[in-house]
Order: C-alpha cells, then sequence, then structure tokens
C-alpha cells in the first residue's frame, strides 16, 4: 500500500517525499530526536521547500497521524458479510491486517498516541462507530476495550515486535469470549483490601537514584532530562551516578525492567488464590489500574521506552506474558499465546484510560462490563 498524502501518479511529489521521508524518520527513532533537517534530507530536499509544506516539524507529523486515521477509516468504512457474525470476522480481519501490512505507520501512530491524546481518541470514534455498524447497535467503551484493545495490542506485538499470534484465536475470543461459564463475585474482584508494596524510608544512593529518576523521567521525559538534574534531585554528585551507571540509557534500562517486576509484585500480591479464572483476571485489571493511579509515572515511562528502547519494552511485556504461563491456565483449542497478548492488550488499553484521566470509581463498570465479555464475547448480539 502507498503510504503517501494522496493517490500520485508517476513519481510522488515533494510533498508527497517529504511525508513519506518524515514516516521513515519518525519510525525508526523517537519525535524528540528527529528534524526538520534529517527529515529534508531524506527526502532529498531544501529546509525551505519543506516550509512550503509544513510549518514545523510538529505539523508534519500530525498530518501523518491524520493520514493514518483516514486510511483506516476509508479501509473499514463499508465491511462485507450477510450478517453481523460475518461482519464481525472481515472488521476484526481489516484492523489485524493493516498492523501487519503497514509497521511503519503504526509505528508513528504508537507515539502519536501517547504524544498527541486526541488522534488517540479520534481513531478510538473510528474503530467504535464503524464496530457499531458491523452489529447494528451502539458499541459502549468497555465493549470497545475488549475487541479493539486486545486486537490492537495482538497485532501491534506481532507487527512491530515479531511475537508469534493467530488471528483465528483472536476472532474467536472476540465472537465467543475467553472464559465461558464462569460466574463473578465483583465483591472479590474489586476489594479494597490491598497489601502496598515494601518502602524503603532510608534508601541507599542507588535507590535515590532510581526514585528521583523515575519522577523526573515521567515528569519531563527521557530526552529532557540530563543525569545532572538526577544527581541533584538525589543529593548526589554527578561521579556517583557513573558508579553505578555507565550510561542514562543503562540506568533507564534498569528503571524500566524494575517498574515491570513492581507491577507484577503488585498484582500477584493481592490476588485472592480462591478466585475462579475470570475473576482472577478482572482482579489484576483492577490491580493495575490502582497500581496506575498510585504510581503516577509508571505509564509514561514504559511508554516512551517503547521508542527509547524498543528492545527493553519487548523484554517488560514478554515477562508478563511468563507470568501468565505460569498458571498453566488450559484456554481449549484456542493459541494460548495469542490469548495472552489479547488480554495484555486489555490491561494496555484500559491503562490507558487511567492515563487520560479516568478515575478509579469510573474504572470499576468497565471492568465489570469487560468481564461479561471475557465470559461470553459478542456472541449473543451476532446474527
Amino acid at each position: 500500500m502507498a503510504i503517501f498524502a494522496a493517490p500520485q501518479e508517476g513519481p510522488p511529489s515533494s510533498q508527497g517525499k517529504l511525508v513519506q521521508a518524515a514516516i521513515e524518520q519518525f519510525s525508526a527513532k523517537w519525535y524528540g530526536t528527529v528534524s526538520v533537517a534529517e527529515i529534508c534530507r531524506a527526502a532529498g530536499l531544501s529546509n525551505g521547500l519543506f516550509y512550503r509544506y509544513f510549518q514545523s516539524k510538529e505539523e508534519i507529523f500530525k498530518h501523518i497521524l491524520e493520514f493514518v486515521i483516514n486510511r483506516i477509516e476509508e479501509a473499514i468504512v463499508s465491511i462485507p458479510g450477510t450478517g453481523s457474525r460475518e461482519r464481525l470476522r472481515e472488521y476484526s480481519k481489516i484492523i489485524f491486517a493493516f498492523s501487519r501490512d503497514n509497521p511503519a505507520l503504526i509505528r508513528v501512530f504508537r507515539e502519536g498516541q501517547y504524544r498527541f491524546l486526541e488522534y488517540e481518541r479520534r481513531l478510538e470514534e473510528v474503530y467504535t462507530e464503524a464496530l457499531a455498524r458491523v452489529l447494528g447497535r451502539t458499541v459502549s467503551q468497555a465493549g470497545y476495550i475488549f475487541a479493539l484493545g486486545g486486537l490492537r495490542f495482538a497485532a501491534i506485538r506481532a507487527a512491530l515486535q515479531n511475537v508469534p499470534v493467530k488471528f483465528e484465536s483472536l476472532q474467536h475470543i472476540i465472537e465467543f469470549g475467553l472464559f465461558d461459564s464462569l460466574s463473578v463475585d465483583n465483591e472479590k474482584v474489586f476489594s479494597t483490601s490491598i497489601h502496598p508494596l515494601p518502602i524503603d524510608i532510608m534508601p541507599n544512593a542507588r535507590e535515590r537514584l532510581f526514585r528521583e529518576g523515575k519522577t523526573l523521567f515521567g515528569q519531563q521525559g527521557y530526552f529532557e532530562t540530563n543525569i545532572h538534574e538526577i544527581t541533584t534531585a538525589a543529593g548526589l554528585s554527578t561521579g556517583a551516578f557513573y558508579t553505578y551507571f555507565p550510561t542514562k540509557e543503562a540506568f533507564y534500562k534498569e528503571l524500566i525492567e524494575r517498574v515491570g517486576r513492581e507491577v507484577r509484585h503488585f498484582i500477584s500480591l493481592n490476588l485472592d488464590p480462591s478466585l475462579n479464572r475470570v475473576e482472577r483476571e478482572l482482579r489484576g485489571l483492577w490491580l493495575f489500574i490502582v497500581f496506575l493511579s498510585l504510581d503516577k509515572h509508571c505509564y509514561r515511562l514504559v511508554r516512551e521506552a517503547e521508542f527509547v528502547l524498543p528492545g527493553v519494552v519487548k523484554s517488560y511485556y514478554d515477562a508478563f506474558v511468563r507470568g501468565y504461563q505460569k498458571f498453566g491456565d488450559d484456554y481449549h483449542d484456542l493459541d494460548q499465546g495469542s490469548a495472552i497478548e489479547f488480554m495484555l492488550g486489555v490491561a494496555h488499553y484500559l491503562g490507558l484510560e487511567t492515563f487520560l484521566g479516568k478515575s478509579l470509581e469510573k474504572t470499576k463498570p468497565l471492568i465489570t462490563e469487560i468481564g461479561i465479555y471475557y465470559t461470553k464475547g459478542f456472541d449473543g448480539k451476532l446474527k
């Protein structure tokens, strides 16, 4: 599929060359490290010509985000099929294929989703409206998070991180759910009896660096934070930093690994072994959201690391996969890895809602309804 801003006959226009070069640059590097000059060099055009079409780097970046949304909207504006069940399958297939066929565009939009949240909201509207047309009824936010959260995340992991995913298993979960014939005790799921993580009241120098680095990275971002700021906040000399870490990148890598361990430990610490499988999944979602509400910097740290240290973030999610695998759950005839990626996706997009400002109380009904989808899927609403 062509990725120029408009259909072209013959060679792409200068604007088309700039857009393609920008996609290549933004998909390969973090937004903050890409310059207009680099885009122009990659396009083989002058800086002056760039400003004939775009006022700034931000404008061409947003132009690409608009283009991605328009491409997806065009792809799902008319879904073939004689009934809602068949249309749902085609709809899911198109969305999965878009990520597979357009990895560069997906990388750019992933950063845009984080940096300019309004574009994620607009894409959510596009997906939800199309899903409503497919089903012939309105779709709740919980229905969107269940279907599109699981599908989008799994498709992105497959496209960008080469994680093996079987589309047929994802499709089956959307249609029929994952944990059938199980009831849910919401009192157990949303129990407020929470064991916090241990707090070190007299942290050593290394721990102080991690504590202050986490805060500064969370507030300012990776590239906007320097080592001097971290050591000053920790009450240490710059030289003390290099006693423990060779580079800022190595420090950030270990910080992301620690965040992952903290999230997983917090969830496992507060999971009641008497919960059935769907209750355990919903309790895990609730605990994840509680953790994000307590640790204001966790989500941003991991999302930014996705573009700064993509290999580290792949390992971050792989560790959650191994945590699921330890339970040895039976997903019937479904591919286990695909089912786990789907569940991680539901958690990821639910976490995005928390990042966007949704309160704990407003998240509870979302999780409750997601539980219904986990047991039944969209099956009862299809024909």
